[in-house]
C-alpha cells in the first residue's frame, strides 16, 4: 500500500470526507452534499497548497486523531480547536508540518461545531458521481470515519501556495440569516409570517448535516391540506407539522411535502453550519435580487 495515506486513530463523534459536493443530480434524488462550511474548507486547502476541489475532513464537535504514513502539511480551520503534533501544541488556521508516523490531534471545538482538516495532496477516496463527499442522507460516498480506517492521499502540489495564516470569521454568537419569502409563505397566517421574520428562534440540538432545526414559536398554517411533494433547494426553510422551521443544509432531501416559507441566501449558510445548539436565530426578510 502507498505510504501516501492517513491512519485514523480516533474518528471522533462524526468525521466525514467532504469536497465541494456533487451538484446537478437532484433529478436523480441525489443532494449536493459537500462541506457545510465551504469557505472554511477552501481556506484549509489553500493553506496547504491544494486545489480548491480537494477533499478534506469535516469533524463534528470533538475532533479526531490521525497518523500520516508519510510527511505531510496539514491545516485545521472552521471551528477553533486545539491542534497538537505528538502532544506538542501546533497552530490552528495555519500550515503545520507533520512528520511520517507522528500523531496529529484535532481537539474539541472551543466554539462552533465543525472543523476542517486539509492534508497536502488531498484525501483521494474513490469519487461517486464526481465527488468524494460523504452524503449522510443518500449513503453515497465513503462512510463516516471509524477508528482504524485508512484514507489514501494524493500527491502534493509541486509548488504549494505560500500562505502562512489567514483570518476567518468566528462562529456566530447570534445567527442572522437573510431569507427570501416563498414559495409557500401563503400557506401560513399573516401572524405566522410576521413571527418568522421578527421573533427569535434557537438552534436545536437535533440539527445535523441534513438541516438546521430550530426551537421557538410555532408557525401556524392558514391552509390545512396536504401539499404534494415538490423540489427542495439548498437553504429552503421547510415547516413541518410542529411549526418549527428547518433550514435545509448540504445533505437535504431533493423533494419534500411540507410547505417552504422561505429560502435562506446561500452566503449565510456557512455560519448556520457553525451555530451551536442554543444559538439565537433570526430570519431577516429580503427582496430577491
Amino acid at each position: 500500500m502507498s505510504d501516501r495515506a492517513l491512519f485514523v486513530v480516533r474518528a471522533g463523534a462524526l468525521t466525514t470526507v467532504q469536497d465541494r459536493g456533487r451538484p446537478g443530480h437532484a433529478h436523480l434524488g441525489v443532494p449536493r452534499s459537500g462541506a457545510l462550511d465551504g469557505p472554511a474548507a477552501a481556506l484549509a486547502n489553500r493553506l496547504v497548497g491544494n486545489r480548491p476541489e480537494a477533499a478534506v475532513l469535516e469533524t463534528t464537535l470533538n475532533g479526531c486523531a490521525l497518523r500520516p504514513r508519510s510527511t505531510v502539511t496539514v491545516a485545521v480551520t472552521g471551528a477553533p480547536c486545539p491542534v497538537a503534533v505528538d502532544g506538542r501544541p501546533a497552530s490552528w488556521a495555519a500550515p503545520v508540518h507533520v512528520p511520517a508516523g507522528a500523531l496529529l490531534t484535532v481537539g474539541a471545538a472551543v466554539s462552533g461545531v465543525r472543523s476542517y482538516v486539509a492534508v497536502s495532496g488531498g484525501v483521494t477516496v474513490e469519487p461517486v458521481l464526481g465527488s468524494r463527499s460523504t452524503d449522510l442522507l443518500s449513503g453515497l460516498g465513503p462512510p463516516p470515519l471509524t477508528d482504524g480506517a485508512i484514507l489514501p492521499l494524493g500527491s502534493p502540489a509541486p509548488l504549494p501556495t505560500r500562505v502562512d495564516t489567514a483570518p476567518q470569521p468566528a462562529p456566530p454568537g447570534e445567527l442572522l440569516v437573510r431569507v427570501v419569502l416563498g414559495p409557500r409563505n401563503d400557506w401560513f397566517t399573516p401572524e405566522a409570517v410576521r413571527d418568522f421574520t421578527t421573533r427569535a428562534f434557537r438552534v436545536s440540538s437535533a440539527s445535523n448535516r441534513i438541516g438546521l432545526r430550530t426551537e421557538g414559536p410555532a408557525l401556524e398554517r392558514r391552509l390545512k391540506g396536504e401539499l404534494p411533494s415538490e423540489g427542495m433547494v439548498l437553504g429552503a426553510v421547510q415547516v413541518p407539522p410542529d411549526g418549527r422551521p428547518v433550514v435545509f443544509l448540504a445533505d437535504h432531501p431533493t423533494t419534500g411535502g411540507y410547505p417552504v416559507i422561505g429560502v435562506v441566501r446561500e452566503p449565510d449558510l456557512p455560519a448556520a453550519a457553525q451555530a451551536v445548539p442554543g444559538t439565537p436565530v433570526r430570519f431577516l426578510a429580503v427582496r430577491r435580487r
